[in-house]
């Protein structure tokens, strides 16, 4: 693990897509950059996901007669977090994100596909395969000449007093290595999903869903930042995602199989172990999630039809209810009543729901949760009527926490005062701030890219202002 040198003008905590963009855009920029990473493998979260991003006003909307605006995307980002997001984060990311889109296509990045998701107006989850998109991130990076090192878990970061706050330097690695950056230090390790303790003090309603995020998700750069009085927001906010498998599968083949299953936004309802529904669908799955963890057993059944079916897409979609199928994930059969056997639920109360549901769709009551859309007021939900019906035994998992340092828009991370630590930057999944009280789908992909790569710039700037500020180079001037 040894580096020839010590000095950087940017170190990246994290190698995810974070943390891949800023280290490609910084050295894009000429500087010298240094990439660590916790764990022997690259990606952490990023590898999990369901491999969308949420862009407005793309080609591949246009061909599919999807209107959609940066304006548009920046109001469905808002309304999601019930107006508590920072509305200055949100407006750089609906005026940057075409940017970053068209930033990730030359590098090779295809986006040929759109579909509707949680928390949006309209279809704008741009989907992709994300192991493949990490590849291609990472194989530009070493071209690029970025150092990169896995395994090096850092376990503090270098610092020192800067008028009445604090100058980040450079970080220790656990192995005690010391590594020092001109321009700055990026924190993209990601959030704390797999890290107990964090989650009771900051989320204790999440205690009961199951960890899923990155195995290097312990909240390491949040401690770091928060010892040297990093600001922290939305912690109260952090959710579950609905749709984990209730029953996980083995770990030789969790890489092959849906992680996750959101067959609502296409037209499935959601029950509870006693056959009855409990939320409005169409809403985020963020929120879905949370009210997951109040039912029996934080258990859920997605129940759907062959019309539902049909509409699978492979993974990595969260979409790929045929995979889910030959995994043994989903139930089949031909009737509700012996589907309702085969998940061990009540059969009557299973048929009373979906009739009465059956009844809102066509218009003749009114839906009892008030479900009109497929998603947030987009596409008209479907009765279950068409055999064959399916069952997904689900949960809760807690696969991101999407809360955390306090950034500004540069990702510059702000203290308990709202003050700039100089050389101390976020993004990703560690950047609070942006999501407000729910996460739109597609949002994490495409903020680690826009605010990966605004962090790279601006401590680009500062090396370049730190080197020209030198003695020794002001000397030879």
């Amino acid at each position: 693990m040894s580096v020839d040198t010590s000095d950087f003008d940017a170190i990246v905590v994290g190698a995810g897509m974070a943390g891949h963009c800023a280290a490609l855009e910084a050295a894009r920029h000429n500087a010298s950059v240094l990439l660590l990473e916790k764990t022997e493998r690259y990606g952490g979260s990023t590898r999990m996901c369901g491999g969308a991003f949420a862009f407005a006003g793309t080609e591949v909307q246009k061909q599919n007669g999807i209107a959609d605006t940066p304006e548009l995307l920046e109001e469905d980002l808002m309304k999601v977090g019930a107006y508590r997001s920072d509305r200055s984060l949100v407006h750089v990311y609906a005026e940057r994100q075409f940017e970053a889109y068209q930033w990730l296509q030359a590098l090779g990045i295809r986006f040929d596909k759109v579909s509707l998701s949680g928390g949006q107006s309209v279809p704008r989850n741009h989907s992709t395969d994300p192991a493949e998109v990490l590849e291609t991130l990472h194989k530009l990076v070493l071209k690029a000449n970025v150092t990169y090192v896995s395994g090096a878990a850092v376990g503090r970061l270098l610092s020192e007093p800067e008028g009445q706050g604090r100058r980040v330097t450079g970080v220790t690695l656990a192995s005690g290595q010391i590594y020092r950056a001109r321009g700055g230090v990026i924190l993209a390790s990601g959030g704390f999903s797999r890290a107990p303790d964090l989650v009771e003090r900051f989320v204790p309603h999440l205690r009961a869903a199951r960890p899923m995020g990155g195995h290097g998700n312990t909240g390491d750069g949040l401690r770091m930042a928060w010892a040297i009085g990093a600001d922290l927001l939305d912690m109260p906010y952090a959710k579950g995602t609905f749709g984990a498998p209730f029953d996980p599968p083995s770990a030789d083949i969790e890489d092959h199989v849906p992680r996750l299953v959101s067959a609502m936004y296409r037209g499935a309802i959601i029950v509870n172990s006693v056959g009855k529904r409990f939320v409005n669908e169409s809403i985020s799955y963020k929120t879905i999630g949370d009210r997951c963890l109040m039912q029996p057993e934080a258990r859920a059944f997605q129940i759907f039809d062959q019309v539902v079916m049909d509409q699978s897409s492979p993974l990595p979609t969260v979409a790929d209810f045929k995979g889910a199928l030959n995994a043994g994930m989903i139930e089949q059969a031909d009737s509700i009543e012996q589907l309702a056997a085969k998940l061990n639920i009540d059969g009557q109360a299973l048929q009373a729901t979906i009739r009465s549901y059956n009844e809102a769709c066509l218009g003749t009551v009114q839906d009892e949760f008030g479900r009109t859309s497929l998603s947030t007021g987009y596409g008209k939900p479907t009765p279950v009527e068409a055999p064959s019906f399916y069952g997904y035994a689900c949960t809760t998992g807690l696969t991101s926490t999407y809360c955390g340092l306090h950034a500004d828009i540069d990702g510059r991370v702000l203290d308990v005062f709202g003050e700039p630590i100089e050389g101390l930057y976020a993004a990703g999944e560690i950047m609070g701030g942006f999501h407000g009280e729910a996460y739109m789908s597609g949002s994490s992909l495409g903020k680690g890219c826009v605010f990966g790569r605004l962090a790279a710039q601006h401590a680009v700037r500062r090396a370049s202002r730190s080197i020209r500020s030198s003695p020794i180079r002001a000397s030879m001037a």
